[in-house]
């Protein structure tokens, strides 16, 4: 089943039954949400027909027909359905989560593909502008000083807790990701991936990170002799750091290459390095460490958003700073000497949500808590970082340069493009009372349709974390209100009026609110099927034909896959699509523009970011035009759903009570960060995960230079 691509960027992700994904449970005091409900499970014929409903539009007459059959017949009373549902049932009675462990693994553990571009999402900073080498370490250093100051929170358990907002507002909301940010690490494995954590009762929590230098690893101690360095130390250490990086007579080959390539690729290297002590040591030293910092050297003079985003997600190559990583860490903060920075997220930890929190919470840190602009110190009693050593035997050499071969085909692959609409953002879409969500998933819609004359599966990820380890499940933004409304704007031979037209939006805005309520509320069918499918598989049964039929598998070809990720400081996320003919598209809905970050595959002749960003464009200009019209001209077709409800996909958090605010971040200052413009908090802030004609015009562009 192609279930396994819809990892959310390969993501926007139990062959045997219990094989844990974590090496502990969590404890009562980790957030896991000990007082949150069960994940409901959704009843059998329910699914079924939202199954059907969601597939009719997207099937040919002949397809549909079968696939009616075979759904029909999978949930006959006393048929294999009514079992594997009876089955389910009591998992949910003994688990704590009946989907988690088959989510997990099929989103992310099970899937092989390279972690940059295929899973991990990133954050992209605006562009720095460092005077001076010793600027970009200031800047590390006043982040690592934030770092250290968010895990002080999550080792004393202070951390807020999120509550919902919107529907069923005011329920509390699962915290246990939060506590695997700076504590576990992707191990990889031949055939499936484990999610380690590192806390246990036994062993002391980490006390350094790994600083990323020239392609070379450095071990930073931030406890000595029971204090935690301060900022001057840091900026102290940073710059011992640099200065070792640069002895050429010490360079080591650029192992962190190596996690870039496909995930059995990488087990099977680990495997052989693991042949020798010393490199045994230095992963271990890896593995356990908070986080990465990547010092990276300058990338090249053009550093335009779409240009920053491709940098992040793949650091540019063996010519660049593609071995300047290790992507099975989940928390990477990338400072570039150039301005270039952000954060790279193994994303199996936790999802998009997580990410922005934690990285909001530093660069309002780093704002309200301003760097001393302090020389590094030349103090004797601070020990020299450590540089950490390998030995490569020849086979290391040779997998290493395969590796660096393929994350080179993934550089010159990857077609990019993010774009800042400026037309309206989303206090426009409110004035219309319309979710701003739908609306944008609407446009979507439009979008793909204007591309490529054709509806497609497309996934939104929907946050269920009011239930107890609570992850996401799917939004299906591809419904059959949508593909009226986009043919009604498209094809010219229908004659629709605006009036029309304006309510085929109302009903397209409707049914995706609709689904979304559904999703979050743990109702909606595609972590249910995952788990008939699974079950099935663990009881040895022959694979039920509903997994098996043609209408099954073109439902998890999510060609467009989707995210909203808003942030109330200046930066935007991205990802790498999630099948090979898709598109990726992220989006940041701010009061007077949209930031989308598009993303596709070069060597596909069916995609185009550049032309999809370019009908995008043009949708959201005849959408908000269209609304213009009819609010002008009558306010009658608002009236049947003026109550529409902003509804959220990943979370329906209280912003202002989840980031910490610290006395210092009220202050005004642009000294340290003058880059990051702040905002006031929406009072409705949302996560998502967090993507096709052979046109002339496509395959012009993707010949054509790229930004």
């Amino acid at each position: 089943m192609l279930i396994s691509l819809y990892l959310w960027t390969q993501s926007l992700s139990l062959c045997t039954a219990e094989m844990p994904v974590l090496d502990r449970e969590p404890s009562r005091d980790s957030g896991g949400g000990d007082g949150l409900p069960k994940l409901p499970l959704p009843a059998l014929k329910d699914t079924l027909d939202m199954y059907l409903s969601c597939m009719k539009h997207l099937l040919t007459e002949e397809q549909f027909n079968k696939t009616q059959n075979v759904v029909k017949q999978f949930g006959a009373p006393g048929g294999v359905g009514e079992l594997l549902q009876s089955k389910l049932m009591e998992r949910r009675e003994n688990k704590a989560n009946w989907v988690y462990e088959y989510w997990m693994n099929d989103m992310y553990l099970n899937n092989r593909l390279a972690l940059p571009v295929n899973s991990s999402p990133v954050m992209v900073f605006p562009l720095q502008h460092f005077r001076a080498p010793i600027d970009s370490l200031r800047f590390a250093a006043h982040m690592i000083s934030g770092v250290l100051e968010y895990k002080t929170l999550l080792d004393s358990r202070s951390l807020p807790v999120d509550y919902a907002r919107g529907q069923l507002a005011g329920t509390p909301l699962c915290m246990e990701q939060y506590y695997r940010l700076f504590t576990s690490y992707r191990l990889p494995g031949t055939e499936r991936d484990t999610l380690v954590a590192q806390e246990s009762s036994v062993m002391p929590e980490p006390e350094h990170i790994i600083v990323a230098c020239k392609n070379q690893f450095f071990v930073l101690d931030v406890v000595i002799n029971f204090r935690r360095l301060n900022e001057r130390d840091l900026l102290t250490q940073l710059d011992k750091i640099t200065r070792m990086a640069d002895s050429k007579e010490e360079h080591l080959p650029p192992i962190g290459l190596l996690t870039s390539d496909g995930r059995t690729e990488w087990a099977q290297a680990r495997s052989e390095l693991m042949r020798e002590s010393t490199n045994r040591d230095a992963l271990d030293m890896i593995e356990r460490c908070m986080c990465l910092v990547c010092l990276d050297d300058p990338s090249g003079p053009e550093l335009s958003d779409t240009t920053r985003a491709m940098l992040m997600l793949h650091g540019g190559g063996v010519a660049k700073n593609g071995g300047n990583r290790w992507y099975d860490k989940p928390m990477q903060f990338v400072v570039g000497a150039d301005g270039c920075c952000g954060v790279v997220c193994e994303h199996s930890a936790f999802e998009g949500i997580v990410l922005v929190q934690c990285t909001e919470y530093l660069l309002k840190y780093m704002i309200g808590s301003p760097s001393k602009l302090v020389r590094a110190a030349s103090v004797s009693e601070l020990p020299a970082p450590r540089r950490l050593r390998w030995k490569c035997s020849p086979e290391i050499h040779q997998l290493l340069a395969s590796s660096a071969d393929k994350l080179q085909r993934q550089v010159k692959n990857l077609d990019m493009n993010v774009y800042k609409f400026c037309d309206y953002g989303k206090e426009f879409i409110k004035k219309q009372k319309m979710s701003p969500d739908a609306y944008i998933q609407v446009a979507l819609q439009l979008a793909f349709y204007r591309c490529h004359s054709r509806p497609v599966s497309t996934y939104e990820s929907a946050s269920i974390r009011r239930f107890k380890q609570g992850r996401v499940d799917n939004i299906r933004s591809a419904t059959l209100e949508a593909l009226t409304f986009v043919k009604a704007m498209t094809d010219g031979k229908l004659h629709t009026s605006d009036t029309e037209k304006m309510e085929m939006l109302r009903d397209a805005i409707t049914a995706q609110t609709k689904y979304t309520i559904l999703s979050i509320t743990g109702m909606a069918i595609d972590n249910h099927l995952l788990g008939l499918r699974e079950l099935a598989h663990e009881l040895k049964m022959e694979k039920p034909e509903i997994f098996q039929d043609e209408a099954f598998l073109v439902s998890n070809q999510f060609i467009l896959s989707t995210s909203q990720v808003p942030t109330t400081v200046e930066m935007f996320c991205c990802y790498g699509p999630v099948v090979p003919n898709g598109y990726g598209a992220c989006y940041n809905p701010q009061s007077d523009h949209i930031i989308f970050s598009v993303s596709s595959f070069l060597d596909s002749p069916q995609t185009c970011s550049a032309e999809f960003v370019k009908c995008l464009v043009q949708g959201l200009m005849d959408i908000g035009d269209l609304c213009n019209k009819c609010n002008s001209s009558s306010n009658t077709t608002q009236k049947k759903q003026g109550q529409t409800l902003e509804t959220h996909t990943q979370t329906e958090t209280n912003w202002q009570s989840k980031t910490p605010q610290r006395p210092a971040d009220k202050t005004e200052t642009q000294q340290s960060l003058p880059q990051f413009v702040l905002k006031t908090p929406d009072q409705t802030k949302v996560e998502a995960q967090t993507q096709t004609p052979s046109l002339a015009e496509t395959r012009a562009l993707k010949n054509g230079s790229k930004s």
